[in-house]
């Protein structure tokens, strides 16, 4: 499964077997910039809402057809930007986001709590 975080950049995780391989998929040339500058908050503003449209559609089926993904999910806040989602994408819950984040970031053994 890849997750594509749709925010101020372009947040990007890929699910293997159980394990979470954090990715920078935003940090990869495109044209004049990175794909963050296209896809991030700053390509929406440029660009306007049918570009940037079109440039996620062509970047997610690049990135679908390269790693050979069974599952593709679209978060972030600007996931809802999208009156369509690209060919064989799914809107995932932001709900568990942060959570996530804190338990990857932890040291080996630690167990992290939803209260932390």
């Amino acid at each position: 499964m890849l997750f594509l975080g749709l925010g101020t950049g372009l947040g990007s995780a890929l699910m293997v077997r159980g394990h979470i391989v954090p990715m920078e998929l935003g940090q990869l040339s495109y044209r004049r910039g990175k794909i963050e500058d296209y896809v991030g908050v700053r390509g929406l503003q440029r660009l306007g809402k049918k570009k940037w449209r079109k440039i996620l559609n062509l970047l997610v089926a690049r990135f679908v057809s390269a790693l050979e993904l069974d599952d593709d999910v679209l978060g972030g806040g600007n996931a809802k930007q999208l009156d369509t989602l690209p060919k064989g994408c799914r809107v995932g819950d932001n709900a568990n986001a942060f959570l996530g984040g804190f338990r990857l970031w932890a040291r080996p053994g630690r167990r992290t709590t939803d209260s932390e």
